[in-house]
């Protein structure tokens, strides 16, 4: 049984609509006046996702998925822009943030996993296969 993964063109893809997020994000955030000591310290917010790993790599996988989905910008900015204006910029951080990471190929875990993730496998092994166009 062959192991499920994104082949090499959809990955560059999906790449590239991280970079799109990415650049979006960014470019709203500057936009806004916002502060941008506040977009630094917030960008790698989401990474603190990783210590749920010390409860296991099922709870870390979820954790990390919910962190790193872009459902939890979008509806923080959807707050931010009917309810609660000073949330916006934080959504934006956010999703600055999972467009970069979608652009680095990392993408959601499956299973509970760290190296096998959407967008295919990273690590060591990860290397290899991307090359090889597997």
């Amino acid at each position: 049984m062959t192991e499920w993964t994104t082949k090499p063109p959809m990955r560059t893809w999906l790449r590239l609509e991280g970079l799109a997020i990415l650049v979006l994000c960014v470019g709203l955030y500057a936009r806004m006046g916002a502060a941008w000591p506040v977009f630094a310290l917030g960008f790698l917010a989401p990474d603190l996702s990783f210590a749920a790993w010390l409860f296991g790599p099922r709870i870390g996988a979820r954790a990390y998925n919910l962190a790193h989905s872009e459902i939890g910008p979008v509806a923080l900015g959807l707050i931010g822009l009917w309810a609660a204006p000073t949330l916006t910029p934080l959504a934006l951080i956010w999703g600055a943030h999972v467009g970069f990471d979608r652009m680095l190929g990392y993408g959601l875990k499956i299973g509970a996993s760290f190296e096998r993730t959407h967008l295919g496998p990273i690590g060591r092994r990860g290397i290899g296969k991307a090359v090889a166009g597997v």
